[in-house]
């Protein structure tokens, strides 16, 4: 059994107001100021035709491989299941339809140290909302987060109160999306959190709230742990929050140590079999990133299936994913991976960070944890507590998973909203 899998995981134009958005200013600087710190720039998707066309020809020529010689998922994506997928992806399904949301939605682009960073701008329509910024992960994008933009901009409209709004910025990270691809290294979480605050000032935020769930957590993490000024807090729905003396015996392979209570007990299982069974995918991307791109960049079936067979794995559907996300919220993912070209440098991310991601951090800021049911491992609060040393909220849910706020939009919405409470 080899150690590395478990030392690297995870290293993952025109006017643009709608509904919240039109009801104020986007609260961008004055254009002096805004030209002296970098323009911020109006931004729509125009995916030519040719791509969409080309798309359906290659999924039409695709050489398939053998089946899987089990009945079950343990080789990987089943042929027969990835067969269907693909069969609508080239027959039934309509980029148009997801490339309307967005450019329905305040997109920008502005350039941060060097690299043209794509985001989302939503003003909520209550004037005292607190800013927050939310980061994707790995195999997502800023389209698992769209859903949760009417509960959090609008709160009276589901559920929630008029004092429970934020203003949202959600960026596309870089070599994500429509984000510039860095042409030399040294973007990593580090420097990314650095240019979410340069992000969050540009915009005219003085202060605000960061979130996260899987290279959006490791980023929230990164942030709070630089503390600049003006983050008041995170929230992250997957904590690192493995104990040193845990963290060790993991990565030798060895058992359990005595005395854990059950829910470390739970968790430490739970990162051990992940760690011997499921972590193939870190290991070539953390490794050999440009190796695994050619066959992603070309072969919209090979991108298909790396990126279900995570979907099948981490939400909480019992290895169904058509039970948490629609095959269009799913295919809308796949699509804009494969249109923007994506897929070696959303892969070199992991390169970049060479560390494992679920191993305790030391965060002194207020820090707020939801644990979700289909998470890879469900953090204990005694571990969080120690990793979290200003813990302000903790919560453990029944339903969603890896993907929570695309999951499961209005509970995530309420955790956020409970989890950011005490920080206005």
């Amino acid at each position: 059994m080899s150690a590395l899998p478990r030392r690297t995981f995870l290293g993952t134009t025109a006017a643009l107001t709608v509904g919240a958005a039109a009801a104020g200013p986007l609260n961008l600087l004055t254009a002096p100021a805004a030209e002296a710190a970098g323009a911020i720039r109006p931004f729509q998707v125009r995916i030519p035709q040719r791509q969409l066309v080309d798309l359906r020809r290659r999924l039409q020529d695709t050489r398939w491989p053998a089946r899987e010689t089990v009945a079950d998922q343990s080789q990987g994506v089943q042929t027969a299941t990835l067969r269907k997928l693909v069969d609508y992806w080239r027959t039934g399904y309509d980029w148009r339809k997801v490339e309307a949301r967005l450019n329905a939605l305040p997109q920008f682009l502005t350039e941060i140290d060097g690299l043209d960073i794509h985001f989302l701008h939503i003003r909520s329509r209550h004037p005292d909302a607190l800013p927050l910024i939310i980061t994707h992960g790995w195999p997502g994008s800023v389209l698992e987060l769209l859903k949760v933009i009417g509960p959090l901009t609008d709160p009276t409209r589901h559920g929630g109160r008029a004092e429970d709004a934020f203003h949202l910025v959600l960026p596309s990270m870089p070599g994500y999306g429509f984000s510039a691809q860095p042409t030399g290294t040294g973007w990593g979480p580090d420097r990314i959190a650095r240019a979410w605050h340069v992000l969050m000032r540009r915009l005219g935020y003085q202060r605000y709230v960061s979130q996260g769930g899987d290279w959006g957590a490791v980023i929230s993490d990164k942030l709070a742990a630089q503390a600049p000024p003006g983050l008041l807090g995170i929230h992250v729905n997957m904590p690192a929050t493995v104990p040193p003396e845990i963290a060790r015996v993991l990565n030798n392979g060895e058992p359990a140590p005595a005395g854990l209570s059950p829910a470390e007990r739970r968790a430490f299982d739970q990162l051990d079999v992940f760690y011997r069974k499921n972590t193939g995918y870190s290991a070539m991307m953390v490794t050999r990133p440009q190796t695994v791109g050619f066959g992603l960049s070309d072969s919209p079936v090979g991108l298909a299936a790396w990126m279900y067979d995570k979907f099948a794995q981490w939400t909480h559907s019992g290895g169904v994913p058509e039970r948490a996300l629609t095959r269009d919220e799913m295919l809308d993912d796949i699509t804009l991976y494969w249109l923007t070209n994506t897929a070696i440098s959303s892969a070199q991310l992991y390169w970049e960070n060479n560390a494992n991601n679920f191993n305790a951090v030391d965060i002194a800021i207020p820090a707020a944890i939801t644990v979700f049911p289909g998470e890879i491992y469900q953090a204990p609060r005694s571990w969080a507590e120690r990793a979290y040393r200003k813990l302000i909220h903790f919560a453990e849910v029944d339903k969603g998973g890896h993907f929570a706020a695309w999951e499961q939009p209005e509970l995530f919405s309420r955790e956020i909203r409970a989890a950011f409470r005490s920080l206005r």
